[in-house]
């Protein structure tokens, strides 16, 4: 069976709080996957599996990202990550902020989007709010 790399990120997270079941003995890395107990690999495959079951509406979403991750290269993969991180620190008002600008800015050509930041930066709350009004995501 073939592992998605969408798991690859839960998968080392679950590790981390696996416990004893992929416990290692002193400080040796941890194997490659083939030399994974079978309890060590369900250890981290179970969560991905019962969410995929338990989500079904959410299975294509799933894949798709699961198919991009594989796609990434290494530096990518870094941002996304801490672009994931920022995101679960945002309050709602300010992930209602960047879905706003992440819409406005998809049509965007580089220099367009430069200028937008740029722009968005100098803003005070205020002229924010006002360009949210005017520019509200889909």
């Amino acid at each position: 069976m073939k592992i998605s790399t969408f798991a690859l990120p839960l998968a080392i997270a679950l590790a981390a709080l696996a416990g004893p079941a992929l416990a290692q003995p002193g400080d040796a890395p941890l194997p490659e996957w083939e030399q994974l107990t079978a309890q060590q690999r369900e250890a981290l495959v179970a969560p991905v599996r019962a969410r995929w079951n338990s989500e079904p509406e959410k299975r294509a979403r799933m894949l798709r990202h699961a198919e991009r991750w594989q796609q990434m290269t290494p530096e990518e993969r870094e941002r996304a990550h801490h672009g994931m991180k920022r995101w679960r620190g945002m309050s709602p008002e300010r992930r209602e902020e960047a879905r706003a600008l992440y819409d406005r800015m998809r049509g965007m050509s580089a220099d367009e989007r430069d200028a937008l930041r740029e722009r968005w930066k100098e803003m005070d709350p205020a002229q924010r709010r006002e360009w949210l009004e005017q520019n509200p995501a889909d």
